[in-house]
């Protein structure tokens, strides 16, 4: 009994006091992310907060961030939502979510949001802005070790 107690109590404790990794990405108006790649634990609760620094009103230059799931190209998956009619009101269409981890709402200037979700397997995963054109050149890659 004290050994079935004493491993419930050594989980518990790694579960409650589990860190968080905290990562912030912005997006500007001449189409980057400040962040290329960054490095995550799989399994590891990540709090991604993705930041519109830009000036320019979001109906021209809204910017958002979807992490995708492993093997999706960022430039195909973008390809994709503007296919399925991705626009400057809606630039993540249902039909695509199927290959989306996570994904911020579209953001204007100054405008912020934080997404939660729990690092997958180990491997890469490209994260995308899917505003109609930008996912030519706003993508960057998640590193889960």
């Amino acid at each position: 009994m004290k050994i079935c107690l004493l491993s419930f109590v050594t989980i518990f404790a790694s579960l409650s006091f589990a860190e968080t990794k905290k990562i912030t990405v912005t997006g500007n108006d001449t189409m980057q992310f400040d962040l290329k790649s960054f490095e995550v634990k799989s399994g590891e609760k990540v709090e991604l907060t993705f930041k519109n620094i830009g000036k320019i009103p979001k109906i021209a230059m809204g910017h958002n961030l979807v992490v995708l799931k492993k093997g999706i190209s960022a430039i195909a998956f973008g390809q994709k939502a503007l296919g399925a009619g991705a626009n400057a009101t809606n630039a993540l269409p249902d039909s695509v979510k199927g290959d989306v981890i996570a994904a911020t709402k579209l953001l204007g200037p100054a405008e912020s949001e934080t997404i939660s979700f729990t690092a997958p397997e180990p491997g890469d995963y490209e994260y995308v802005c899917t505003f109609p054109g930008h996912f030519a050149m706003m993508r960057g890659v998640m590193n889960v070790k």
